[in-house]
Formats: C-alpha cells, structure tokens, sequence
C-alpha cells in the first residue's frame, strides 16, 4: 500500500514543485523557497548532514522520512531517491500531517502551520488590493 505522503511527494513532482537530488535541492534550499527539505530514511549520514546544513539558520524544515530511498524514488518515478525539497508550503504541510507519528513532526507541522496561514492571508489581501484598484478605491 503506498503512503498517502508519498503520494503528495508525487503531486509535488508532477505539478513542477518539487525538486528531487542533492545538487536541485540544494538549489532551492540556498534561495529560500523550500518548505520542506525530506530525506529518505535509509540515505547516508551525509546526506542527512548536508540536508541539515541546507535548512541551517532558515525556518526551512528539515526531516527524516519513513521512507527507503527506494520507496521515495518509486512514488516520483525514478529507481531511487534519498533527498526531494518542496516549494509550496500547504503541500509541504499536508505531506508533514499525513505521515505515520505526526507528534514526532510536531514542530515542523507548527512551523509550516504558521507559514502556511501567512500565505493565505497575503494572497487575501492580494485578491482585495486588486478589487479596490479595479474599483478605483485607493
């Protein structure tokens, strides 16, 4: 049976808002637009160490999934995949509640929590600056 983590994991890749590998995530991780930052559980110590160092200093959540490398890279469509980041913080919050032992992510479900409602609030008030241009409020 394939997680319900593993399929937002997916969803991420296919809607372009995933990047999988060291180097791509990395990439992402240096501009700060990853949410999530998500290590198989069988990758190297390196791996995890360098995905820790990404996340380093930035409110970017950095965890360890219950996941073989083998797992993740068959829910993305590769043969293997140790390390993927996402971008959009309600996926990277539905994919961090969705996994087995949600008290063990307990701080990393606040964070994006927080980030998440931030977002909405933002693009509400996007929606009503638009409104009132059109309107010709200023």
């Amino acid at each position: 049976m394939v997680s319900k983590a593993l399929n937002y994991l997916s969803l991420a890749r296919k809607g372009g808002l995933a990047e999988l590998g060291e180097e791509p995530v990395g990439d992402l991780s240096r501009t700060g637009k990853a949410y999530v930052i998500a290590v198989a559980s069988d990758a190297s110590d390196h791996t995890w160490r360098r995905a820790k160092a990404y996340a380093a200093g930035t409110e970017q959540q950095c965890i360890r999934l219950p996941f073989t490398k083998e797992e993740m890279g068959e829910a993305v469509g590769r043969e293997s995949l140790a390390i993927a980041a996402i971008s959009d913080a309600a996926l990277a919050l539905a994919l961090v509640q969705s996994l087995p032992e949600p008290e063990k992510y307990q701080a990393a479900i606040q964070v994006l929590t927080a980030k998440t409602q931030k977002l909405k609030k933002r693009r509400q008030e996007a929606k009503a600056h638009l409104r009132n241009v059109r309107k010709g409020k200023k």
